[in-house]
């Protein structure tokens, strides 16, 4: 009989990592919509001792109402750094990120760049380090609207074809990164981080004053009320536009409040071009993060041009009506409690009176969607290939607490641990032996 190779595992649990075996992750967030995903992820990795995570701050917005306190509220670290790129044109502000990243990758030399969501600072930090040979891993990847005039979906696009790991929120994404030419190994279906952040501060946010504050509760509880956000260029940058949007919600507003906690970009508009509005749509500034969750999961009903919300309403199982037409987000609309319904005036009135009398959409949540998609994300750490005294091969790597190493020895016959495996214990101690082909 010829000689067949095969392949043992052994690990034992590891205490410590020295600072040089351990994962060096460089985590970006640019703007308010990737706090709360990163969040998750930055706790995850630093509970586990063989990652060492940097977070870099691009400054891509800097609104201490949009960025600040959301980083006090969800309890993220203070970033190593924050570029303080401000704000821009797409082109000056992408051609900035890059420009100020590519020392910042240069001194830290991480293992991997981690970039979630689709905002100019996820393709310019990921453009920043392929270039310098260092991989990245995109969370949120796959998402496709299909609609190329959103500077968004050019930087999903374009980053999911660049990055090394993709991980995505639903089978849609893994659907559209196949039919781009991504490779399966590559792609991981692991839920949705932005709803591990929803349901760890839920319970918190549900003891938000902002309520009382706004006047929408009574002796018996909250009153039915709506939450407005416009934020995207296409519905508020023209007047006009605008002004045909606020026409609608004003008829929403006269059966009940509508609460918009308005974008920067959207008041510009309104104080330049004095559009006027029903004494119920209440204009207030920018909330933090509990304080809008709280407001989110007590509406009736919720208004937006916003990805992420369309996310949140459908976790929270509170109807939504999205003011675009397309979304990204297909699985909110298939299964959750989102309704596209486009710009058109007479057609946002429709769905919403037809929610008002309980003939809204219900949904359900989407597999995985469970608070647990940040422990999914995980790597396989410091591969170190070279010589072992138990075989002719050996791969050593450390990942979840524990070191292992597989090595490769030739046997006649099937054996239940490898020649010497009296040495492999004396070295690893109480530790697990595998075979495998």
């Amino acid at each position: 009989m010829t000689n067949t190779p095969v392949l043992y595992c052994v690990s034992k649990p590891v205490l410590e990592y020295p600072m040089s075996q351990r994962l060096k992750i460089l985590n970006i967030v640019g703007a308010r919509p990737n706090l709360p995903k990163i969040a998750p992820l930055i706790h995850e990795m630093r509970r586990r001792p063989e990652i060492e995570p940097i977070l870099v701050h691009t400054g891509q917005h800097y609104d201490e109402k949009l960025s600040d306190i959301f980083f006090r509220q969800m309890g993220i670290p203070a970033p190593h750094l924050n570029l303080e790129v401000g704000s821009g044109s797409h082109a000056s502000q992408t051609a900035e990120i890059l420009k100020r990243t590519e020392p910042v990758l240069l001194e830290y030399k991480p293992d991997l760049v981690l970039v979630v969501g689709d905002v100019n600072s996820t393709i310019a930090v990921s453009l920043a380090a392929v270039k310098l040979g260092i991989r990245v891993a995109h969370v949120e990847a796959g998402l496709r609207s299909f609609d190329r005039t959103m500077p968004e979906e050019i930087n999903r696009v374009l980053t999911d074809a660049i990055a090394d790991y993709l991980f995505v929120t639903e089978e849609d994404g893994v659907k559209h990164l196949l039919q781009e030419g991504r490779s399966r190994e590559s792609i991981f279906l692991v839920g949705n981080v932005m709803i591990d952040s929803l349901r760890h501060f839920l319970p918190v946010a549900q003891q938000s004053r902002i309520g009382d504050e706004l006047g929408l509760k009574n002796g018996t509880g909250w009153r039915r009320f709506g939450v407005l956000t416009l934020h995207r260029p296409s519905n508020v940058d023209s007047a006009e536009k605008l002004g045909h949007l606020l026409g609608a919600i004003d008829a929403v507003a006269a059966e009940m409040p509508v609460i918009f906690p308005v974008h920067p970009r959207t008041q510009q508009r309104l104080t330049e071009d004095g559009i006027r509005h029903h004494p119920q749509l209440r204009l207030v500034p920018p909330v933090g993060y509990l304080d809008f969750l709280c407001l989110l999961s007590k509406s009736t009903l919720v208004l937006t041009d916003s990805g992420g919300i369309q996310e949140e309403t459908t976790a929270l199982g509170v109807p939504c009506l999205t003011l675009r037409e397309n979304t990204e987000r297909p699985i909110t609309i298939s299964e959750g409690t989102n309704l596209l319904v486009g710009t058109d005036p007479a057609k946002i009135i429709a769905a919403a009176r037809d929610t008002l009398a309980g003939k809204g959409k219900t949904g359900r949540i989407p597999p995985l969607w469970d608070g647990q998609a940040a422990k999914r994300i995980q790597f396989e750490y410091r591969f170190v290939k070279g010589t072992c005294p138990f075989g002719q091969f050996s791969l050593r790597w450390q990942m979840n607490g524990y070191e292992t190493w597989c090595f490769q020895i030739d046997r006649l016959r099937p054996l239940a641990a490898p020649p010497g495996a009296e040495r492999v214990r004396a070295h690893f101690g109480q530790s697990s032996i595998q075979g495998c082909r």
